[in-house]
């Protein structure tokens, strides 16, 4: 791969991330989530990966594996692409379990779980992208029909038999994505814009359903699917795509089409798990919200913590001079020479530019256990 397919590939890599709010009514809750599950199982691609990409070394060029990634939490690098936690490990510490290993790991216990997420994964396999010409743009590293065959592979570990599994998976929590923002990445970092990005939504949406039927058939009765984030409200996009000022929200600074094909994505999501809902009326199918938390991040940021500020990067380098502000550079990328991080990353939702902070990512998950991101609550109050 070339210095510029290089790049787009891990551009490519992009996958937002979402938060919500818990109030007090949720806190008095969350003693209801322990114990909850006795096992997680989590896809997904760089939003959720706890370190898959990295168990057979480290990508010269891959800057996520480098402090300041997990410096928050971890002290160290992991593999994720964040300060510290991600919305899994989050979910996991709230139903006091541990932080799921990586399905990759070496002698890693799997007694309750795995994380099969990994960085760069798609929706739909390679061979989808090759057939359209975007075999240079895309860095698929484990689609979402990839990482189901990974579970099948590590089943032993979890159950030796038919029934011991249906009681397995059913005290379990599948969580699946968010899938279709590398998908779409392709398209949009190979120039086709948004009317080509919107040629691909029917088969990534019918690709994330193909793998809920999958893990459905696999013995899955609870999970939640997360949508895309708000496209238009992170910097690598303002940076590297050219946007005028007129098709910028005022008050937010996020691009409105950008924006629009995010919803849109949701909502034909949701339009197919409600046809899930109804062929399987014995499983639970959580939606898990990223895009509305992300836009009161914009428009309420101090409701949340964070400094009141335009898109902006923690961890990043100022571009040209009439990006700056985004603190996004593709030649000096959070983890590269020329980046620094923010004094506080608790005071920004945006780490990289391209994935959420600790702090985000905290907020989404208690949003999905206790509401309000979430179409139901995954923890009901009684």
């Amino acid at each position: 791969m070339g210095g510029r397919g290089a790049t787009l590939a891990l551009l490519a890599v992009v996958v937002l991330a979402a938060v919500g709010g818990a109030g007090a009514e949720a806190e008095s809750s969350e003693a209801s989530a322990k114990g909850r599950y006795h096992a997680l199982f989590n896809f997904g691609d760089s939003l959720a990966d706890a370190g898959n990409l990295i168990q057979n070394g480290t990508p010269e060029i891959l800057a996520t594996a480098r402090l300041p990634y997990g410096q928050t939490y971890f002290g160290k690098p992991t593999g994720r692409c964040s300060d510290g936690r991600l919305v899994i490990d989050h979910l996991a510490q709230e139903f006091g379990l541990p932080l799921l290993p990586p399905s990759k790991a070496k002698n890693a216990s799997f007694a309750h779980g795995a994380n099969f997420a990994i960085t760069g994964a798609t929706a739909l396999d390679t061979p989808y992208f090759e057939a359209k010409g975007l075999g240079a743009v895309i860095w698929n590293s484990g689609a979402l029909m990839t990482q189901i065959q990974w579970f099948r592979d590590l089943k032993p570990f979890f159950c030796n038999t038919t029934e011991a599994c249906k009681k397995f998976f059913a005290k379990a929590l599948f969580v699946v994505g968010e899938f279709g923002g590398n998908d779409y990445n392709a398209p949009l970092f190979a120039g086709m814009g948004i009317p080509g990005a919107y040629k691909f939504m029917p088969d990534v949406i019918q690709g994330i359903s193909d793998g809920i039927e999958a893990l459905i058939a696999e013995g899955a009765v609870e999970m939640i699917v997360p949508g895309v984030m708000p496209t238009g409200c992170f910097p690598v996009y303002l940076n590297m795509l050219d946007v005028s000022e007129e098709g910028k929200g005022s008050r937010s600074g996020c691009v409105r089409q950008y924006n629009t094909f995010s919803w849109v994505h949701n909502a034909h999501l949701k339009a197919m798990l409600e046809k899930l809902r109804a062929k399987h009326p014995n499983v639970r199918i959580i939606y898990g919200d990223y895009y509305t938390p992300v836009i009161q991040f914009m428009l309420q940021p101090e409701k949340f913590g964070f400094a009141k500020q335009l898109p902006r990067a923690c961890c990043g380098a100022p571009s040209t001079p009439e990006r700056a502000a985004y603190n996004f550079n593709v030649t000096a990328k959070c983890g590269e020479p020329g980046a620094t991080a923010c004094p506080d990353p608790t005071t920004h939702w945006s780490w990289d530019g391209i994935h959420l902070t600790e702090a985000a990512y905290r907020h989404i998950a208690k949003g999905w256990l206790y509401g309000p991101f979430a179409d139901q609550p995954i923890i009901q109050s009684s």
